[in-house]
This record gives structure tokens, sequence and C-alpha cells, in this order.
């Protein structure tokens, strides 16, 4: 498994993904299975492999340039800094040199390049951001959209949900994943144009285990949905308030081992699901373990053919 990292990119780059990378290197044995594509300052990566007696490990470095600040425009960036990290990561991928890529960066400027450069898979109107979601069991459930699309209409959100039970059943192993949609009332007449319509197109299609609305008070506790479904900007609300309640809970001093499960660390970060790549997205503020447990859920994406289902679906849904 060829796996690219974005040594560059997040707020503690590039020592926090390089000591990410020696944890994910020295704690785990995907490691010998698995070539790391390092995309950064060349002289800072070698001297780190030196120094800390890496050497024996499978490693491509790849020099790097121009890299993109937090704050910079995206798209201006990416047209720009063609030798920036985040773009020769995303440019690897889509030339077949590795099977996924990761980044801890200016998410923007990842989006910007990676929807001007690959391709989504033919059939899906508009691609989307997943995150996992905990649930009361202590397992994830999918929470999608969580950012990309702001403004959806009732066709994307039927599409979202689609990608999200594909998902749940190759990555996470559900069978016949349940999904749920977002809304602020259990009712099917609830809600707004957008989730009313949503609703009846959910119910009507025969590829997807519809259970109905799920209210908002459920879903950090007991509900039985595999898949939530919502519009980009509902979404990433809900995400953050999820990290909000993780952040309130340590300052608070409270120990419950239900709630190190909204721990962001856990799982490292995000997938862009519907494009033709395998594309992940880590959290700004990433630690060391953050991106150690984010190069493991790349290999699991990449390795459980996920994309392969989407195109596969999605080819015979068109026909």
């Amino acid at each position: 498994m060829r796996i690219g990292v974005d040594v560059q990119g997040g707020d503690f780059a590039p020592q926090a993904v390089l000591d990410g990378v020696k944890l994910f290197l020295t704690e785990n044995n995907k490691a010998a299975e698995t070539t790391l594509y390092l995309f950064g300052n060349k002289r800072i990566i070698d001297n780190y492999i030196a120094e800390n007696n890496l050497g024996g490990y499978n490693f491509v470095v790849i020099a790097s340039e121009n890299d993109i600040e937090m704050a910079e425009s995206p798209t201006r960036a990416i047209a720009t800094k063609r030798k920036s990290s985040i773009v020769q990561g995303i440019v690897y991928h889509q030339n077949g040199e590795i099977d996924a890529f990761l980044s801890a960066g200016n998410t923007g400027a990842l989006l910007a390049g990676v929807m001007s450069t690959v391709k989504p898979i033919n059939g899906i109107l508009r691609p989307c951001i997943s995150s996992p979601m905990p649930k009361f069991d202590g397992t994830y459930g999918v929470l999608l959209d969580v950012g990309l699309n702001a403004d959806c209409k009732p066709e994307y959100l039927e599409q979202f949900a689609i990608l999200g039970a594909i998902y749940a059943k190759e990555v996470q192993n559900v069978e016949n994943p349940k999904v749920a949609l977002l809304n602020i009332g259990e009712e099917p007449e609830k809600g707004n144009l957008l989730t009313k319509a949503t609703h009846k197109l959910l119910k009507d299609n025969p590829h997807i285990n519809f259970i109905g609305n799920l209210e908002p008070n459920y879903l950090f506790c007991k509900h039985e949905a595999d898949v939530i479904v919502s519009d980009g900007f509902t979404g990433n609300i809900a995400l953050k308030e999820a990290e909000s309640i993780y952040k309130l809970i340590k300052e608070r001093g409270v120990k419950d081992d239900f709630f190190e499960i909204f721990n962001y660390e856990n799982y490292g970060g995000t997938s862009i699901l519907g494009i033709d790549a395998t594309v992940l997205i880590g959290h700004g503020h990433s630690s060391p373990v953050a991106i150690k447990n984010l190069i493991l859920h790349a290999i699991e994406i990449a390795e459980s053919h996920v994309r392969e289902s989407f195109k596969e679906f999605f080819a015979n849904a068109t026909n």
C-alpha cells in the first residue's frame, strides 16, 4: 500500500506530522507492508528520518516548494503553487503513483486542488465529505455531508445516502446500513422544503434502508442510524458541535469512556466521497496521534475498495 502524506500540512507541521509518521511506523504492523510518500521539505524530512533511526522503513521523499499557508486563498494557492506538498500529492494520486493521499493543511486548498484535478465518479452529482459520528454503544456511524456542499438539492442528499450506505458496508462492515435524515422532527412532514422532498426520495428508493428522520437531540444519544444524511451547512455545524462537546468535557475535568469516542484523534480525519480518488482531510490541529490514525484510516479505506463499489453502483444506476 502506498500512502501519500502532506508533511507541511497542519498548524503544528512538520513536527507533529513527522511524529505521527513515526508512531505509525513503530506502533503498527501495517508499516511493513506500507510505503509512505512524504511530501514536504526534503532536508527536514531526511534529518528527521536519520535522527530517529527510521531508515529501515519504506519511504519515498518528494521535495516540495511554496507551502500553502492555512489562511491563504485556496483557489489562488492551487493555481500559483504547483510545487506545494498538497498539489504534488494530488497529482501523484491522479497519476496512480500512490493509493491514497492525506493532509491536515489548508482544507479549502485541498478541496480546490481535488475538485480541479480529480473528476467525480461518473453519475455522481456532487461529491461530499463524510465524518465518523459517535454512537451511544461506542461504535461509529457516518455523517455526510459535513461541509463541502452548503446548498443542496434533494437529489444530492439522496446520493449522499447511497454513498454513506456503501461506505458503511464496505469500510465499517455494516450489513444493510440503516439511513436516517437529520431533521427538526421525526414526522415526515417536518422540516424545510429540502428535507421534506429528500424524505420522500429516501423513502421511495429501494437501494436505501431508510428509517426516517433523526432529531438533533438524539444525534449524540441512542439511535439506530448507521448513516446520517444532511446538507453540508447543517452537517458541519453538527460536526463542530461534537468537537465542542468533547472540548467542554475535557476542560471540566470529566472522565467518561463514552465521551472519549468524540475525540477526533481516534479516527484522524474525514474522507471525500464520490471522487475518483482516496483523499482524506485531517484536522488543522492534528496531533501525532491523529496523524497516525489518519494514516491507518487511509489504509483502511484504500484496502476496502469502496471507490470501486461506488463506481459499480452508479454505473448500473445510469444504464
